[in-house]
């Protein structure tokens, strides 16, 4: 099962009736757009005892489709890399 981002606000909603829900829509937000951009500048995102996020180079190459045989040109990219905690992942991996 996923969750997406509506449910973590009624999450939040019910764990903290004390605030708007307009509000923690705005933190939720702005901690998101603030994770996008500091993997934009490269920066690493680090939750401690949770992630972290960084940001990895793909160098540009020359790579061929296998259906034609033709040669392709693949351009420089980044992709985001997720490392999980290994307390994260201990109580992930306990047995219940």
């Amino acid at each position: 099962m996923s969750t997406n981002k509506s449910e973590i606000i009624n999450i939040l909603a019910n764990d903290y009736p004390n605030f708007l829900k307009k509000d923690l829509r705005k933190i939720v937000d702005i901690f998101l757009e603030e994770v996008k951009n500091s993997l934009k500048r490269s920066e690493r995102v680090e939750l401690r005892d949770f992630f972290s996020l960084e940001t990895k180079l793909y160098k540009a190459r020359i790579a061929r489709n296998p259906k034609t045989n033709e040669k392709i040109y693949i351009k420089d990219r980044y992709s985001v890399i997720f490392k999980s905690s290994k307390s994260w992942e201990k109580k992930i991996n306990e047995k219940k």
